[in-house]
């Protein structure tokens, strides 16, 4: 058991570094990182996931390779061609609706991509909730010019009416990630009528093999994303993405370029825009690297004494 605290290259989701703690058990090894603003019963999911891949592995997969997005943060135009540039993928995920930034700034940001990737490159933008209605249908289609075609937009509003409403009034696909992975009940996704693609992270719907009966039960084409793991927590999200019967979409796991080192001898870089499918994680040989400070430490293994007692 250890935790590891490893500086971010941009600022993401309000935080400058990534920090988790790796279990270890009969199968391997398992990560877990929720975020610090979860509480308690919310990251009870992210333990079980780390605890399937510590003891009991993953289903077998029935692709060998995954196709992987480049993930451009809330950044100037120039640095986000260079992200793609240097990516070697044909799909972006672009970050908008950032409090820090503006509309405008968000449209400069997406037409920058649509210049790295060239016409035939899908890009697809995640406002992470933030929008009301009306907004997000304005919004939609201002990026949806700039980028001269968005393959989705990924989680406009919070809810899953307001999802619903704005789906009824865009022509771009609707994809769902945190109504999903923080809804009681995933099959309203799809019941509403809210969403055309579900996007799901393996750690928050509790390890592979429940993120595939949601997959089943959502009844959409699906999307695996990452929680911006190292790469053991990455695995495991290739293992979903591996085992999953479809995979119409390339798949948000190529977030390792957001960290600024990783805990594995192999990071999981993507290459010309694919991972493999691991069959278990690598084990942590350079954690030492990047091991938390005694404080830090502390923290996680609180944490992990009181969600512990949520399962």
């Amino acid at each position: 058991m250890g935790v590891y605290a490893i500086p971010l290259r941009n600022r993401f989701r309000g935080i400058t570094v990534r920090e988790g703690l790796i279990l270890r058990g009969p199968a391997g090894y398992g990560e877990f990182c929720p975020f610090a603003d979860y509480d308690a019963a919310e990251s009870a999911p992210w333990l079980r996931c780390a605890l399937e891949s510590a003891n009991e592995g993953w289903p077998e997969p029935v692709r060998e390779r995954i196709p992987v997005n480049c993930t451009v943060p809330v950044v100037a135009p120039e640095l986000a061609k260079q992200i793609v540039a240097e990516s070697g993928c044909r799909t972006a995920k672009v970050k908008v609706a950032d409090p820090r930034s503006e509309l405008t700034e968000d449209i400069d940001r997406v037409a920058a991509v649509r210049e790295a990737l060239g016409p035939a490159g899908a890009i697809r933008v995640d406002a992470n909730g933030a929008w009301p209605v009306d907004t997000a249908v304005t919004a939609i289609a201002a990026l949806d010019k700039a980028a001269g075609g968005l393959e989705y937009v990924e989680q406009p509003c919070a809810s899953i009416e307001e999802l619903a409403a704005v789906r009824a009034r865009v022509e771009v696909p609707i994809a769902a990630d945190e109504s999903i992975r923080r809804a009681e009940d995933p099959l309203r996704v799809a019941v509403a009528g809210a969403a055309d693609i579900a996007v799901l992270k393996v750690a928050p719907l509790g390890g592979v093999r429940p993120a595939l009966r949601v997959a089943e039960a959502c009844g959409l084409p699906c999307v695996v994303s990452s929680a911006v793991e190292t790469s053991i927590g990455l695995a495991a999200g290739l293992a979903l993405a591996g085992a999953l019967p479809e995979l119409d979409y390339a798949c948000g796991l190529g977030t390792l370029s957001l960290l600024r080192g990783d805990i594995v001898p192999e990071p999981l870089h993507a290459e010309q825009g694919y991972l493999p499918v691991p069959r278990a994680p690598q084990a942590p040989e350079a954690l030492h690297e990047f091991t938390a400070d005694q404080s830090g430490t502390e923290r996680w293994l609180r944490r992990l004494a009181d969600v512990e007692g949520k399962l």
